[in-house]
C-alpha cells in the first residue's frame, strides 16, 4: 500500500503521526510524496481519493487501476482551532477513514479484484 499526493507537503504533519502512534501505527519513517512517482510507473490496483482538490485534480484513466473510488475526508490540517481542537480534529479523520476502510475492504473482495500482495 502507497500514499500519494496531488500537492503534497515538506514532511507527514506531526499531529498525523501523533495519532497514528495513539493506534500503534508509526508513520514517522514515511514522506510525502507525490502522484507523479506513481503514475505510469507503478501498478496501482485501487485508487482512493481522499479530498475535493485531489478529486478534481487527480487523473480520471490511471493505467492498470481495478477500482478508483471517492471517499472525502475534511483535512485535519486545514483545521482551524486550538491546538486541543486540531488534534481532536485528526483524531476524529482517522477514524473516519479507519472506518471507511473496514466497509470499502470488504466491497474490493466482493467484486474479485483484490489483492494480498503489497501493490497499491
Amino acid at each position: 500500500m502507497q500514499s500519494a499526493g496531488t500537492d503534497p507537503k515538506a514532511e507527514v504533519h506531526p499531529l498525523a503521526t501523533r495519532v497514528m502512534n495513539e493506534i500503534g501505527i508509526d508513520i514517522g519513517g514515511q514522506r510525502p510524496k507525490s502522484l507523479t512517482a506513481f503514475l505510469g510507473k507503478a501498478p496501482v490496483r485501487h485508487l482512493l481519493i481522499v479530498c475535493d482538490k485531489a478529486n478534481g485534480t487527480c487523473p480520471r484513466i490511471w493505467p492498470g487501476t481495478y477500482t478508483r473510488k471517492y471517499l472525502p475526508f475534511n483535512d485535519p490540517a486545514a483545521f482551524v482551532g486550538s491546538e486541543q481542537e486540531t488534534l481532536e480534529e485528526f483524531r476524529k479523520v482517522r477514524d473516519q477513514i479507519g472506518k471507511a476502510m473496514k466497509t470499502w475492504a470488504p466491497e474490493v473482495e466482493r467484486a474479485g479484484s483484490w489483492s494480498n500482495d503489497n501493490e497499491t
